[in-house]
């Protein structure tokens, strides 16, 4: 008799992970939503040569010299004329370009000219080529490849370029913060954390990198990675969780990702092989709904991530294939997707074997289409938490947050203090001339300063108010500010002026020194007398004060000195003033320009300074409580009112 045994094994759970994102989907849309006839650059630069926000669409076009790229209205779908006008300013191949996160009208780009420049698109999209920019920005050596503007901090740009170096610069005043050179090799991309005290780097010398912009030093650093191939690699940090995401190439040509912890960079937490491909990764990280998006140049599929804060920390959620492969994608803010689809991401994909540009919406399926407040979280607002001074002082906040249902502010972030900009790099005494303003003449928006000439005052002194705001803000309080022309003799400072130009025109150059106490001026205050220096300190220095008292000094020096600015007309006809704003390398502090002695009660002047600001930023949030609690008591009344509303419509049908 043969008996036969079974082993009995034991039930084993089998668990499937619940995500409200798993069957989410890519969606095309019809022809005439796409753009068409657009020549898309071939360059082989590893950027996404595309920008958008909810105004307007900008793209880097091929062009047989110089640089260019296109901007047009977002509504303007359909076949684009090809003699669309430009932004075409660069003189060299443009390799990047970001629209500024709380002003759609802004943009910067980068180029292979070595410069970054800004530029400021009119509101209903441009009629002629745009080649007068707002602000230019020179400092590297060789091609800028890369550019991030600061997500919580207005007018603070860092660029990345081919010289190894990074630049954070301060857009507003047109001049470097710090200038970083800790990399050994070139930098392949740059990421900011949420509250921009942090950003990433993935570098050629196979180190990620996490610096502190404001001290100019590596915070963290990884080992030398030897899994790592030659090709480019990419770095995204993950919100406020305090880790970082990479894509790269393996030795053997395996196309990989990896997250790490701040807390331990010797190892990732975890890798994981996607494919044998040779492209490279392109990483989009949506912060709100943690889902992560890999892209490749020339593949034709994209894959998307959940990330999560448990091992094994990425999972994999499905992939939307097409037939045509990408170029690059744009990516469209969260508070421009389209909420009643169920819209979470919308991407806008440069077709490689085409002149197409073809919007991608990722859509979560649900049957209404009413706002469904679990995959729309607040999210970003355009309102900058912090100024550009602010932040470079230590500040650090969060962003300001806004519902996409009604787009009300949804928070009050705190504002945290950290070390303020001392130690500067020393390849700041390396660097050149560094920025010139063009064309600041601009149309002016209704209630701004008056163009009417004050009591005493000629129409033509009125020229000192066409320079923006930037060139009269005053960022260090222990500086002067001397507007010269080039046709008058240097006065007391001995500094060599500018030659004119062979043209003929006049420029002005703008030059900053420190306060001298032989000066005939008390800190910079004309007249030179004391109590009125005491009284003007008392007035606890607000930017209202410091523009009229500049407006009201550069008169009565326009009138002493007979200094003038030569204002042109351009070729519509609009008034053009050409201000040349020269940075110079900052003095050394073992030897100061004034021999040892500080200026007067300049402590003070900076304390007075940062108490306003703090009072400012805690009356701000005393008016978003206040707003909040005024939106929570309409909300009541609003239920008070509705069973009364229903009393009164039954005796109407009782009493017919």
């Amino acid at each position: 008799m043969r008996v036969c045994l079974y082993h009995i094994q034991p039930k084993m759970a089998f668990k499937i992970r619940s995500s409200k994102f798993r069957h989410i989907y890519g969606s095309i849309p019809k022809k005439d939503l796409c753009y068409e006839n657009i020549k898309i650059t071939r360059n082989t630069h590893d950027s996404n040569f595309c920008a958008v926000n909810p105004k307007f669409l900008a793209v880097v076009t091929e062009t047989g010299g110089g640089g260019s790229f296109l901007c047009i209205p977002l509504k303007s779908s359909g076949r684009v004329d090809p003699k669309t006008p430009h932004v075409c300013g660069h003189a060299g191949v443009v390799l990047d370009i970001k629209f500024n996160p709380f002003n759609d009208n802004i943009i910067a780009s980068s180029s292979e000219d070595c410069t970054v420049k800004v530029w400021s698109i009119p509101e209903d999209g441009l009629k002629t080529n745009l080649s007068e920019w707002i602000v230019d920005l020179h400092g590297h050596k060789r091609r800028v490849g890369y550019i991030e503007w600061h997500p919580t901090a207005e007018n603070i740009l860092l660029s990345a370029g081919f010289d190894y170096k990074c630049v954070l610069w301060n857009v507003e005043q047109a001049e470097p913060v710090n200038v970083i050179s800790c990399h050994d090799n070139t930098v392949f991309s740059m990421s900011w954390n949420q509250d921009g005290s942090l950003f990433s780097t993935s570098c050629k010398d196979k180190k990620l990198r996490v610096i502190d912009p404001r001290m100019a030093r590596v915070a963290a650093e990884s080992p030398v990675q030897d899994n790592l191939g030659s090709r480019a690699w990419k770095s995204v940090f993950l919100g406020d969780t305090g880790r970082v995401f990479t894509s790269f190439h393996s030795r053997f040509c395996d196309r990989e990702i990896a997250v790490w912890d701040l807390k331990n960079m010797s190892a990732p937490m975890r890798t994981e092989g996607i494919d044998n491909s040779s492209s490279i990764l392109l990483p989009y990280y949506d912060q709100d709904t943690k889902i992560m998006y890999l892209a490749g140049k020339g593949d034709s599929n994209i894959r998307y991530f959940e990330i999560d804060d448990e091992s094994p920390y990425t999972h994999y959620l499905n992939s939307f294939i097409t037939s045509d492969p990408q170029r690059g994608l744009g990516v469209m803010p969260k508070r421009g997707c389209n909420t009643e689809r169920c819209e979470v991401m919308r991407f806008y994909k440069l077709h490689a074997s085409k002149n197409l540009i073809e919007p991608l919406s990722m859509i979560v399926p649900r049957k209404s289409s009413v706002f469904h407040e679990d995959i729309y979280p607040p999210t970003a607002s355009q309102i900058p938490s912090l100024s550009a001074d602010e932040w470079i002082s230590g500040q650090s906040r969060g962003q300001i947050l806004m519902s996409m249902l009604d787009g009300h502010v949804t928070n009050s972030p705190k504002v945290s203090s950290a070390k303020a900009v001392q130690n500067k790099d020393s390849s700041l005494s390396q660097a050149p001339t560094i920025t010139t303003y063009k064309a600041v003449n601009r149309p002016r928006p209704e209630g701004s300063v008056s163009t009417q000439p004050y009591a005493g005052e000629t129409t033509a002194n009125t020229n000192h108010r066409n320079i923006p705001a930037s060139l009269r803000n005053i960022k260090q309080l222990s500086t002067n500010e001397e507007f010269v022309s080039i046709k008058d003799e240097p006065q007391s400072n001995g500094i060599p002026l500018e030659p004119p130009s062979p043209s003929g025109k006049s420029t002005v150059k703008k030059v900053w020194s420190p306060a001298s106490p032989k000066s005939p001026t008390t800190n910079g205050f004309a007249g030179g007398d004391s109590d009125s220096y005491t009284r003007h300190q008392n007035a606890a220095f607000s930017p209202g004060f410091f523009q009229a008292y500049l407006i009201k000094r550069d008169h009565q020096m326009s009138t002493s000195r007979g200094c003038h600015r030569n204002t042109q007309c351009n070729q519509n006809g609009h008034s053009v003033t050409h201000v040349k704003k020269v940075w110079s390398v900052p003095q050394s502090p073992a030897t100061p320009h004034w021999l040892g002695e500080s200026p007067p009660n300049e402590a003070e002047l900076r304390k007075a300074y940062f108490k306003q600001l703090e009072e400012i930023s805690s009356l701000k949030e005393q008016i978003s409580l206040k707003d909040k609690r005024i939106r929570q008591l309409e909300e009541e009344i609003s239920v008070l009112k509705l069973p009364i509303a229903r009393e009164i419509n039954v005796q109407d049908q009782s009493e017919c």
